[in-house]
């Protein structure tokens, strides 16, 4: 089988492609979910002219199955089932809070790890794009998007390299826009579609929010300065 992308990094600069409508707008802010779709997003964010940060989103695996999500949690205390998956399988509530209260822990830290003393960027009437390496299930994107929903962006942008073609569709309905670059059929998994898709660190999302052209937080200030 024929890999579609090199790297994260080739991924990102093609999807930037697909995404040039939204290029040097002033209300754009890209969203990564670390630590995999920091990396595209970094080539997104350079080739729109953008601010970079990261929506911290961690998947709920199911225990025994860790590969298999039965949800996901985001940053704002928003958990998002997969019914099919928690009612197919009768997974207990108990069960559930268990591995939702762990993973909460993990994003609590790497929120701190990735934004040091920033804040979250202020997305309130903005065009967010959303960005990871890949959607299978969608249920961490999924989560993103409802987390986002609470704090009132303008129009929320789903963009991805590669998904699932049902996942795809789903989300043109659950944005504002959606753009896959890829979306094969069977998907097998996103990492087949990449020739290194070797896992992404803490200390590499850093350096690249670090290098970032603006950092979103910092548009935020800026903005509240020239209005004082």
């Amino acid at each position: 089988m024929l890999t579609a992308f090199r790297d994260r990094t080739e991924a990102g600069r093609v999807l930037s492609e697909r995404l040039k409508a939204y290029a040097g707008r002033s209300d754009v802010v890209v969203l990564a979910l670390p630590r995999g779709g920091v990396p595209v997003a970094f080539e997104v964010a350079r080739a729109l002219k953008a601010p970079l940060d990261v929506f911290v989103v961690r998947k709920l695996g199911v225990p025994g199955h860790e590969e298999l999500a039965m949800g996901a949690v985001a940053s704002g205390g928003v958990t998002v089932l997969n019914d099919d998956v928690v009612d197919g399988m009768h997974i207990p509530a108990r069960v559930i809070n268990a591995v939702a209260a762990e993973e909460l822990s993990e994003l609590t830290r790497r929120e701190r790890a990735y934004r040091d003393d920033r804040g979250a960027p202020d997305v309130r009437g903005r065009t967010v794009i959303l960005v990871d390496d890949g959607l299978a299930t969608g249920s961490t994107m999924r989560a993103a998007v409802a987390a986002l929903r609470r704090l009132r962006p303008a129009h929320i942008v789903v963009a991805v390299p590669v998904a699932a073609p049902s996942t795809c569709d789903e989300f043109r309905d659950e944005a504002d826009d959606c753009v896959c670059v890829m979306t094969p059929e069977p998907l097998y998994a996103v990492g087949v579609w990449y020739e290194d898709f070797s896992q992404t660190t803490d200390e590499e999302v850093c350096d690249l929010l670090a290098r970032s052209v603006v950092p979103a937080a910092a548009v935020a200030v800026r903005e509240e300065e020239a209005v004082q």
